[in-house]
């Protein structure tokens, strides 16, 4: 509780009891008191130093694998030796990381420890469903547990920083990286940057199983131009501080130690160099006290934007707040001369230098250079069995039953399957996207997990069906860096069709385990096709003539487009990128063992045509409706509804809800409301459902969304069970920034929705006045 408290008041969060106003006036002395230690030694350390030493804290280097560019660093021993880097990457292990920690210990003039990064995505050792998949779980308390376990996992191989989360607001599928982060929605993406940045970081950043959380990318990065990696980002005020902004300011509010600048521009200037952005919004209004490093050469591709050469842009990122230099050593190599030049200062060298100095001290590293780096916890924390249960139970919660026709699944536990598909027998392709330290051959394939599940009970017929792809070019650049992501079977392809087709015929039930690759989403993965692959689908097509039960068992690291599949189908069963314990969790959900509950957070669109498309629209001066129209908002071939939408998930149970009850319909400033409905389970099994609760706004002073989300429950119900959920709603869930981007909330009509997800639900309308 002591960090926290001290967050909130740093953040000058106003207590929400009187009783609490003592304990926070204690925490708040005990944090003065030891930010003045703080700032003592770092003083004192920075007092000794030369200016070659300040600006080698500057510089973050590469020495492993874990490269997301062409260049990667040289003479590293050297420099560490000379006090030239502050912190290394892409490496880990305690007997590697020892080593290289005993170079700066050891061996540079004042002793300073490195810091050690890596990109733990979902998982260390232990990979658990993509990040877009752990949100569909709709569960913070499984999904800060998540990052307890990377946490400790990463912090018993010698790391004590890592790249995540990644909080950007992303509705365009076609974008890569959209499988890194939690989806569409700014509140609910706030939420899981909370959980995350709590499960990371802990009671205080000093325990051994603490790391320190990098919040990425900032900012607006998933807002890209066409969903193409890198490119261009546009927008106005209100939509970046309405929409993208909010889960980078959560993650500042829960105590986020670092941030990560974005590659794309913001307002025309590159985020790496913007110093509205760094200084401004997030170290000013935000009251931000960490620091903010590049991403991979950021600052050297500041040039390709067209903002000067390698010394010219490395002052203006410096002076803009960006304090470390991922891998281009443009600090390093041009700082010096930048500032006999006065293109800097040496009180912004310093700052930056105050700045990582004092992660290094919140980290413990000063006390303990090698508090994170233990032989014996890395024999017993890592991959353990305990981390394996717990990945599976976290999985299976991320899952989502998109359709299921003729209550298809669950699959009895008897008869004979046709398991068909490149990715039914598959482990590489079962961790997906940032595995930097996954170990695919320890993960559990769909096939292992279902004779896990089902021993000799089922008969399994299988065949592989299909190749990923058989488009050469793609695969090519699939298989980036010379490794073998994806490979093409021997067979020809109408040979392995052959095969799918006949052990298709011999079995009661069809699953076909598709979808994308482990390298077909990610960073540097856009797709402008966001079908399954035509080989893939091909195989489903001659499946589904055969006209027995077909089951899509889908792997992705995005929402693709369905209609074929949803159309043919007889259900299908979104699994995204599972992780280490995929095929256990998947036979888990199929066989009935467990009941899914996943709720999709980004929006699944009918065409590629529709995109960008997500639930929290704006309406325009013609909305659609319903039917032929013409002169509306429409297309002319094809709906405008997705096809799957925001918060949808189905179950093998049935739900249903009762009107909305509000305690009150006229209400008056800070007083709260009450909404009610009552959820009944009305089938056969025990599920859990989440009751999500939206405000439309129809009147303001400038044009709202249709709709935003603004709290959910999860609840658990046995057949024919039924119960009451409320929602309080207190003026601080009506507020938005106008368009003097002040964040308000203005009186009058409230339209109070409540449902299954966001198409789905009952209103209830309310007057509220100032």
């Amino acid at each position: 509780m002591k960090k926290c408290f001290s967050t909130r008041i740093t953040n000058k969060v106003i207590p929400l009891c009187f009783v609490a106003l003592i304990p926070l006036y204690k925490v708040s002395a005990q944090t003065k008191s030891e930010d003045a230690k703080m700032n003592t030694y770092v003083t004192g350390l920075m007092s000794k130093m030369t200016l070659d030493e300040k600006i080698g804290q500057l510089n973050l280097v590469t020495i492993g694998a874990a490269t997301t560019g062409s260049v990667v660093n040289k003479g590293v021993e050297e420099k560490i030796k000379n006090g030239a880097i502050g912190g290394v990457f892409g490496i880990w292990g305690a007997d590697q990381v020892k080593q290289i920690q005993d170079l700066a210990v050891k061996n540079s003039r004042l002793h300073i420890p490195l810091i050690f990064g890596l990109d733990v995505i979902h998982g260390h050792r232990t990979i658990f469903p993509i990040p877009l998949g752990l949100s569909a779980s709709w569960d913070m308390d499984l999904i800060k547990r998540s990052a307890q376990i990377a946490a400790k996992e990463a912090t018993a191989e010698g790391l004590n920083w890592v790249y995540s989360p990644m909080v950007d607001i992303a509705r365009d599928p076609r974008w890569g990286r959209i499988s890194e982060g939690s989806g569409e929605d700014p509140w609910y993406g706030s939420q899981v940057a909370k959980a995350m940045v709590q499960g990371y970081q802990g009671s205080s950043m000093k325990n051994a199983d603490a790391v320190m959380a990098c919040v990425k990318h900032f900012a607006l990065y998933g807002g890209a131009e066409a969903g193409r990696e890198y490119n261009t980002v546009d927008m106005s005020r209100i939509k970046m501080y309405q929409d993208y902004l909010p889960p980078y300011k959560a993650a500042v509010d829960a105590g986020a130690g670092s941030f990560m600048s974005s590659f794309n521009t913001v307002d025309g200037v590159p985020a790496t160099g913007n110093q509205w952005l760094l200084t401004d919004v997030l170290r000013k209004q935000w009251g931000f006290k960490g620091f903010v490093v590049s991403d991979y050469t950021a600052v050297n591709e500041m040039t390709a934007h067209g903002l000067g050469d390698l010394q010219t842009v490395s002052a203006l990122a410096l002076k803009a707040g960006l304090d470390m230099d991922m891998v281009g050593e443009g600090f390093l190599t041009t700082l010096k001369k930048s500032l006999t030049a006065g293109k800097v200062t040496q009180q912004e060298i310093d700052l930056a230098c105050r700045r990582v100095l004092e992660a290094k001290y919140k980290l413990g590293l000063f006390d303990n250079p090698y508090k994170s780096i233990d032989a014996s916890r890395e024999a017993k924390d890592v991959l353990t069995a305990e981390n394996r249960t717990e990945a599976r139970n976290i999985t299976k919660h991320s899952f989502v039953l998109l359709k299921n026709s003729n209550q298809t699944l669950p699959l009895k536990k008897a008869g004979s399957i046709a398991l068909v598909g490149p990715l039914a027998n598959n482990q590489r392709d079962m961790l997906g996207t940032w595995v930097v330290a996954g170990d695919w051959q320890k993960s559990i394939s769909v096939m292992q997990g279902i004779k896990d599940v089902v021993g000799d009970g089922v008969i399994i017929n299988y065949a592989k069906g299909a190749n990923i792809t058989e488009d050469s070019l793609f695969i090519q650049r699939l298989n980036f860096f010379g490794q073998q992501m994806v490979t093409v079977d021997p067979k020809p392809a109408d040979e392995l069709l052959k095969e799918a087709v006949e052990a298709a015929k011999k079995s009661d039930v069809i699953v076909a385990v598709v979808g994308e690759s482990q390298s077909m989403s990610g960073e540097s993965s856009s797709r402008s096709d966001i079908d399954i692959p035509e080989s893939q689908k091909n195989m489903l097509k001659e499946l589904a003539k055969l006209g027995k039960p077909l089951v899509i068992v889908l792997f992705n690291g995005r929402p693709l487009t369905l209609t074929w599949e949803d159309k043919h189908a007889s259900a299908i069963l979104e699994v995204w990128a599972p992780g280490t314990e995929a095929g256990n969790a998947v036979a888990d959900v199929l066989f009935g063992d467990y009941n899914p509950a996943g709720k999709i957070t980004a929006t699944f669109p009918r065409s590629v045509g529709q995109i960008p498309i997500y639930y929290n629209h704006k309406n325009t001066g013609r909305p659609y409706t319903s039917g032929p129209s013409k002169f509306k908002s429409n297309y002319l071939d094809i709906s405008n509804d997705p096809l799957y939408p925001f918060g949808f998930g189905l179950s093998y149970t049935t739900f249903s809800y009762t009107d909305v009850k509000l305690n009150k319909t006229t209400l008056k400033g800070n007083e709260n409301l009450t909404a009610t409905v009552t959820i009944t389970n009305t089938g056969k099994y025990a599920g859990e459902e989440v009751v999500q609760l939206y405000i439309s706004d129809p009147v303001a002073s400038i044009s709202r969304s249709v709709k935003e989300l603004k709290d959910f429950k999860k609840i658990s119900l046995q057949p024919g069970e039924q119960k009451e959920v409320s929602f309080t709603i207190s003026p601080d869930e009506l507020k938005f920034y106008n368009s003097q981007l002040k964040y308000d909330w203005e009186p009058g009509k409230f339209i109070i929705q409540i449902g299954t997800n966001s198409s789905d639900t009952h209103n209830a309308s309310v007057q509220w006045n100032k």
